[in-house]
Order: structure tokens, then sequence, then C-alpha cells
């Protein structure tokens, strides 16, 4: 997201990591227009706030709530190094734990964190379920009518898709959405939006959905890969 504020996606959920030297005034400007511009991925999003070394009182800590809940985010729970920060988030009933320790990659190994990796899963998405990911999302599985998929990256559906996916939701307009059966009640790419009509009983292909021409274009796969 920036250099001050990062966001993290993984099986556990998403986790928003604040740089623990800036200036707590600057942050929270910079949190404001980053959650303004990306309202699309954020909004009824809940998360895990990492501070690092950064020690919060009960005030800082509810200014950062009270921006986060206005823009439709719930904060979860808390992992700061700093006692004075878990204090204050237990103070006000948030789960609070220490930071913790990731291993370091074997040498050699290229720098790039396991959270960017794509989020596999192999399940039927259903009515009513969200799954949110700041990376890539592949769905082995159906994606249900009322079901959403919202990824920071590309998304995958190894089956049916025809709930709500919204690709680039972090604003990468090269994003694009692919599906075995791609009925979807609402496809999203950036901040492009579009809808497929109904079809009818006949075969269906793997198709793609990209931006071309600042529109959502779909496409077979086999001409997609050409």
């Amino acid at each position: 997201m920036s250099d001050l504020i990062s966001i993290k996606g993984g099986r556990d959920g998403l986790r928003m990591r604040f740089d623990d030297t800036a200036d707590w005034p600057a942050l929270l400007v910079q949190l404001e227009q980053q959650l303004t511009q990306n309202q699309a991925f954020f909004n009824g999003a809940r998360l895990t706030l990492e501070l690092g070394e950064r020690s919060l009182d009960e005030i800082q800590l509810s200014e950062l709530l009270n921006l986060l809940q206005h823009h439709g985010v719930v904060a979860d729970a808390l992992s700061a190094n700093a006692r004075e920060a878990r204090n204050a988030a237990r103070a006000i009933g948030i789960t609070a734990r220490p930071l913790p320790r990731y291993a370091d990659p074997p040498p050699g190994t290229p720098s790039v964190a396991p959270e960017s990796e794509a989020l596999l899963l192999t399940r039927t998405v259903r009515s009513g379920q969200v799954l949110r990911h700041s990376g890539h999302i592949t769905l082995i599985g159906d994606l249900n009518p009322g079901g959403e998929l919202i990824a920071g990256g590309s998304v995958i559906v190894w089956g049916r898709l025809r709930g709500f996916v919204h690709a680039g939701a972090l604003g990468n307009a090269e994003a694009v959405i692919c599906g075995l059966e791609l009925s979807p009640t609402q496809l999203r790419i950036a901040d492009q939006i579009a809808t497929t009509p109904p079809r009818g009983n006949g075969p269906h292909v793997p198709e793609v959905a990209r931006i071309e021409h600042n529109q959502i274009v779909v496409e077979s796969w086999e001409n997609y890969k050409r």
C-alpha cells in the first residue's frame, strides 16, 4: 500500500503492518488516504494490526480504531512488541499478543515475503461468504451466487464462477479473472465493472476477463493465450 503501511494476507486473514518509526499523525493521514482510495477492498474487512515496536496509548489506539471503523474495517486483534500497546488494546477489549517471529528464509531464497504468494483454496464459496486476500486467489471449487472473492491480484476459479469477483481491488489494472464457467453476478477489475448476460444450457469453455481500452472484456482461454 505505501512505505508506511502494508497489507498482507494469508490463511489466517489480513494483517495491516505499520511503520514503527513514522510520525503518528502522518501515519494516520496516510492510512486515511489508503482506505479512501481502496474502499472496495477494505469495506467489510476484518484484520489484525501489527505495530512492531511502536508504543501506543489508549487515546492513540482509539483514534486508529475509529478511523478504521469509519471505513467499514474491523480490527480483530493487535500484535505488538511494546507492552503499553498490548495493554491499551486489552483495555478496550481487543485481543493482543506479541508480534510473531517470522522465520528467516534459507540462503539463496528470493526476497519475496510468504504473504505475497497466491492464496490457494479447495472448497465451495457459498452465498454470504466473503474471501479477501491482498495477493492472488486460486479457488479449486465453485463460487456460488451470493459468494464473494476480493483480491489485490488476479482470481482463478477452477470451477463454476457464479458469484461476485473483484480482482485488482488495490488498484492493479493488470489483474485478470479466469473461470472454467464464467457466469458471475458481477465482475470488477481495479475500478472497472462488468456483468455478463444469462447464458443458455450450451457447453461452457474456460474464459478470461481483463481490462482492455478502459473496459472489461471477456474472451475464451484459447484466444487469450495466443
